[in-house]
């Protein structure tokens, strides 16, 4: 092969003869120059466009671990407000086992009942063989089954208070509790009949005026007692009477203590025969200390004398 080379001028020329060997060695540079330019560039470019996909696909990753950072952040919120809720229902469940609690010894002190006849204070006596599947369950169950299973627990130690308040209910009318209701003797430990139920003359004005109840002097602050077991309906200041205690009994009684210093018993409290529920003193219309005692028969008064006379036995 001839090669022929030419200046610039082009004045002289100049002719190669290439070997086989030289003609293959020019083809290589000819040839490959072009090839490993292209290599080159397709490398660049595959490189370039690795790398994007790469970036594309951590950007979406962390976009994903942002949104499951959110739906743990929200799924806490979630159960914060549930264990809230939780918290609240168990501390209202745990108040209506403590009020029934203190109902069912109040109960139980008035019935007179041998200690440990009603125990409020624990739970009713259960039993049963061991299941070790059952036990298997349980271990098996959710938080939420479980925390269901805690509250039914509740609602059977309620039910329980509830049906040991129904059958101490149904005992109170026995006769050895009909016998605490019933309105017998006097409203005071220490003094003296003052005034009688019926007619008199009235104390501020001098003329004849009805008189509704007994009046028991005494010393300022003395006790004045129930005469009977029952229920506070009022405890209070009441027009003419001053502080005044009102209970109500069994059978259609009740009966009202006015005039007093203090009132010890408060409205909705259950009261036994001889309870201090007051003091003695002069409020309302009064001249000096002492309690005015009237008692109530379905709505009416009556003489009080014949029950502060009535025996018992």
């Amino acid at each position: 092969m001839r090669m022929i080379l030419i200046n610039s001028r082009a004045d002289k020329t100049r002719s190669i003869n290439l070997s086989v060997l030289g003609q293959i060695s020019l083809a290589a540079v000819v040839l490959g120059i072009p090839l490993i330019s292209g290599l080159w560039l397709g490398s660049s470019l595959a490189d370039k466009s690795w790398r994007l996909v790469f970036e594309n696909t951590i950007a979406e990753m962390r976009q994903q671990i942002l949104v499951q950072h959110e739906d743990v952040e929200s799924g806490k919120h979630q159960v914060e407000n549930t264990l809230s809720a939780m918290t609240a229902k168990l501390a209202q469940m745990r108040s209506r086992i403590v009020r029934l609690d203190a109902l069912g010894e109040q109960l139980t002190q008035i019935a007179s009942l041998q200690s440990g006849e009603f125990d409020f204070s624990i739970s009713a006596g259960l039993g049963g063989p061991n299941d070790s599947l059952n036990s298997e369950l349980t271990r098996s169950m959710s938080s939420q089954e479980q925390i269901k299973m805690m509250f039914a627990s509740l609602e059977n130690n309620i039910s329980d208070r509830e049906a040991q308040l129904n059958v101490l209910q149904s005992m109170m009318s026995d006769d050895r509790l009909r016998d605490e209701s019933i309105v017998a003797g006097r409203p005071i430990l220490k003094g003296w009949l003052s005034s009688q139920y019926g007619m008199r003359t009235d104390p501020f004005h001098g003329k004849q005026q009805w008189h509704s109840g007994i009046d028991f002097a005494g010393r300022e602050g003395s006790d004045i007692i129930a005469v009977a077991a029952g229920v506070v309906t009022w405890s209070g200041a009441q027009s003419g009477y001053g502080n005044m205690v009102e209970i109500n009994h069994s059978d259609g009684y009740v009966t009202r203590y006015a005039h007093n210093k203090e009132n010890v018993a408060k409205l909705g409290a259950i009261v036994k025969r001889g309870d201090v529920i007051a003091k003695m003193g002069s409020t309302g219309r009064s001249t000096g200390p002492h309690v005015h005692f009237e008692v109530y028969k379905n709505g009416r008064t009556v003489d009080p004398s014949t029950y502060i006379r009535r025996s018992l036995h």
